[in-house]
């Protein structure tokens, strides 16, 4: 019996629903496969931003009260779309701040340890700033992180982590642990860990929970308010497309809003609005995770990603996009294993569960940085990660089956 033919780049292209949404972006010219860094800008967010700037211009310090797009709540207008694409309620989620503030701001909350339960577990190839903020909160409520910061790492021989040993970990260090904090996914090897078993386990032994969401949101499907995370926190400038420094994000689980025992560092744009112009000296919480909102909003980086949220909703939500990303990945396994079976490996899981659009690539003979840099002479657009790992991500929004394609046969060229 003859196997049938698989589909080309090209017939893909053509049967994709998505494939329109590529002229809502402005790309570079070349092969723009790093969108797990910087996302592509939308055309619209130069509207968007102008009409702020226009608003400004026209309105001055009225603008913060005046119309649909008032300064006071504009970051209300993204707070439903947010919620759609990590999972969670409108009013646990809230555009703030860039991502380590965040999370310190979130960590003072939750992390909270006593002289029995004080250890904070994280990845051994952490991020290097989840890493710092890890210690720093550590050395900041009185403790060693030589004692109070435990790593779980990648077996011997290995490059991702393996499931059971994240849950052996929480267990091992059960009476002492006082927080878990991890990506959802991890920057390196685009491995997608098990956020609800996760939560799950860390909830079972007394601890709390994190996630950093820098490579997840808006990368897969989310379910923080079922999963039961105590927070997470996120960019907007990687698969959000919100521009360099882009408004970050917040979650907290609705369990916890209402609970004022829990501390924190407040400030005046998460008092009662209602209130908030009396210019009270006593702090009077939203019953929001806009509580944990310090200062009013960025508004010309918020309009961008309003810009990027509404072509989102408009190609059908992070379900639509990761369809076609399952795809993608499917196609870029097989050109991989087609053109450069043994000769460039792919670090990231090959499970659809445990990766996102991101591919960690390894160059087998060792010269993978001449690789990656030929490649940006032939302006392909990746990036680099010590010590050996060129990453590429096809982002179903805007990237093409045909930019696998090239990219593969030019990583076939430079490699040969």
């Amino acid at each position: 019996m003859s196997v049938p033919e698989r589909p080309t780049a090209a017939e893909l292209d053509a049967a994709d629903p998505l494939a329109r949404f590529r002229d809502e972006f402005e790309i570079p010219d070349g092969i723009y496969l790093v969108g797990n860094s910087l996302g592509a800008i939308p055309r619209r967010a130069r509207a968007y931003v102008n009409t702020e700037l226009d608003r400004w211009g026209s309105l001055g310090v009225e603008g913060h009260f005046t119309g649909d797009l008032a300064w006071k709540d504009y970051h209300e207008l993204v707070s439903e779309q947010l919620a759609r694409l990590v999972g969670s309620r409108p009013d646990e989620v809230v555009a703030m701040n860039a991502l380590t503030v965040n999370l310190h701001l979130l960590m003072i909350s939750f992390y909270r340890p006593t002289t029995t339960r004080h250890k904070i577990l994280i990845e051994a190839h952490a991020f290097p700033s989840d890493h710092f903020a890890a210690e720093s909160q550590i050395r900041q409520r009185g403790f060693d992180p030589a004692t109070s910061l435990i790593t779980v790492a990648p077996r011997s021989g290995e490059e991702t982590l393996r499931n059971e040993d994240i849950l052996s970990a929480i267990r091992e260090h059960c009476d002492s642990l006082a927080l878990v904090m991890l990506p959802g996914v991890q920057y390196y090897t685009g491995q997608a860990l098990p956020m609800a078993d996760i939560a799950a386990a860390a909830h079972e032994v007394g601890a709390h929970v994190g996630f950093d969401l820098a490579h997840a949101a808006g990368n897969i499907e989310l379910s923080l308010h079922d999963w039961g995370v105590d927070f997470a926190a996120w960019c907007s400038y990687k698969y959000l497309n919100s521009g360099p420094g882009g408004v970050a994000g917040a979650f907290v689980h609705q369990r916890h809003i209402d609970d004022q025992s829990i501390p924190k560092l407040v400030g005046w744009w998460g008092t009662n609005p209602e209130t908030r112009f009396a210019m009270a000296t006593e702090f009077d919480a939203m019953p929001t995770v806009e509580s944990w909102q310090l200062s009013n909003a960025p508004i010309l980086p918020l309009a961008a990603l309003r810009a990027s949220l509404d072509i989102i909703d408009e190609a059908g939500g992070i379900s639509a996009l990761r369809a076609k990303s399952l795809q993608q990945i499917e196609f870029f396994d097989r050109r991989l294993a087609e053109s450069l079976g043994g000769r460039v490996v792919n670090l990231t899981p090959t499970a659809f569960a445990e990766r996102g659009c991101q591919f960690a690539l390894q160059v087998t003979s060792g010269n993978g940085r001449e690789v990656f840099e030929a490649l940006e002479h032939a302006r392909v657009f990746c990036d680099w990660r010590e010590p050996d790992v060129i990453r590429a991500a096809p982002v179903p929004l805007y990237n093409s089956f045909d930019d696998i394609d090239r990219f593969v046969n030019i990583l076939e060229e430079q490699v040969a």
